[in-house]
């Protein structure tokens, strides 16, 4: 791929506002999956499904996500970024609306699928222009646009529990959540950087499997979203059922969890350019290995979540690490974004499970070991993550495939 010197058209002023219209994008997406994720009981009694129907249709969205993914490089390629964000962003925005109508398990599976479909897509975009202008700005970004992803989920979520506590029909409540953030990605979208292909550059394909570099990064962001998964969705069970916590507290350490994720992530941006990419998740692998040991050795609930703090505090930077890193491994960084995505995306949706799974064969302390050997993973596995050190990496030309011109503002 060849560098062209129009693709320094823009300047510090565009790559900075670009960098806050990005992390509007990260807010947007994050809102839409809070806005879901707090109103799945109502979709569940509309489409009339049971647990384990909805558990079948709550696979959907990863499938969509994971079948969908490889097309985002070849949307950007025809595009140009800013084009293909804007319209996968609506996309996805407006797929909210699909859940809440579905009268059925098919229909559900159905809308589930196209939602899953737009996120994974608008997902890879916005994670490819993230690593692009944190590549011009010449400083650590990730970080914080996935901590911003998750200021967003916590406003969707806390939207979504006040509807719920009203009592508010989510049809009426998705469809104008869904127009409202519509407007604002829309608004957000019109500041990133329109990157765009070379007239020359052959367009990637539309189905490819992810290359190797994508592979061995992600399963370091494999472990991450395990335990990720696992915290989020059976920390509260863990401390109701093994140390006998009070309803209250135990979803209150969910909460926390979510919370420190969060302020972590918003504040590992520094961290990263003062110590590095390796460096930091190495450390990050200590303290959620150490935090993994505490679940599992806790006598009492307080301990308990001071294990579940260290493990959100250890995990919270690998999954923007890892998109950094698959972003500069390669010529073609949708692609190898894409294979990342989908590997974490795939380790979310089975994390929950799997736990499940093993509590019931042994029990949830066991279950929780696993999670610290994954966890021990990430110290032995961070070395690959190097190519998101921007100061040992050779950024690639652009952040879409075959991208180096840029189109000047009006």
């Amino acid at each position: 791929m060849t560098t062209d010197s129009t693709a320094t058209v823009f300047s510090t002023d565009q790559v900075r506002r670009a960098r806050y219209a990005v992390a509007a994008v990260f807010t947007v997406h994050g809102a839409v999956t809070g806005s879901f994720a707090t109103r799945v009981p109502w979709i569940q009694d509309h489409a009339g499904v049971s647990a384990g129907q909805l558990g079948l249709a709550l696979a959907f969205p990863a499938i969509g996500a994971s079948l969908a993914m490889p097309l985002a490089g070849t949307v950007s390629h025809r595009f140009g970024a800013r084009t293909a964000l804007r319209g996968l962003l609506m996309l996805w925005t407006l797929a909210l609306i699909l859940p809440a109508l579905a009268p059925n398990l098919l229909t559900l599976c159905a809308a589930l699928l196209v939602y899953g479909a737009s996120a994974g897509m608008s997902d890879v975009a916005m994670n490819a222009l993230g690593v692009e202008v944190e590549n011009r700005l010449d400083k650590s970004i990730m970080s914080g646009l996935h901590g911003m992803w998750s200021v967003g989920a916590l406003i969707g979520s806390a939207a979504g529990t006040v509807a719920a506590h009203l009592g508010a029909d989510a049809r009426l409540h998705h469809t104008l959540a869904a127009l409202a953030l519509t407007a604002l990605g829309l608004i957000a979208c019109q500041r990133v950087l329109d990157l765009r292909s070379e007239p020359d550059a052959e367009p990637p394909p539309r189905f490819a499997l992810p290359p190797k570099s994508a592979l061995i990064i992600g399963a370091v962001g494999f472990c991450a979203v395990f335990a990720e998964g696992a915290s989020l969705d059976w920390s509260a069970v863990y401390l109701r059922d093994v140390l006998d916590s009070s309803a209250g507290l135990a979803a209150a350490s969910t909460t926390a969890f979510a919370l420190t994720m969060a302020v972590a992530r918003i504040a590992g941006d520094r961290v990263v350019d003062r110590f590095g990419a390796v460096r930091t998740v190495r450390t990050g692998g200590v303290l959620a290995t150490a935090g993994g040991v505490l679940v599992v050795a806790a006598p009492n609930v307080v301990l308990a979540m001071c294990g579940f703090g260290l493990m959100g505090l250890g995990i919270a930077v690998v999954v923007p690490l890892a998109f950094a890193a698959a972003g500069r491994s390669g010529p073609n960084p949708s692609q190898a974004i894409a294979g990342v995505a989908t590997i974490t995306y795939t380790s979310g949706l089975i994390a929950p499970s799997a736990i499940g799974s093993l509590a019931e064969a042994t029990s949830l302390v066991v279950s929780f070991g696993l999670v610290s050997v994954l966890a021990f993973g990430l110290i032995l596995g961070a070395g690959v993550l190097r190519a998101g050190d921007r100061k040992t990496a050779s950024p690639p030309d652009a952040g879409v495939p075959g991208a180096a011109k840029a189109e000047p503002r009006p």
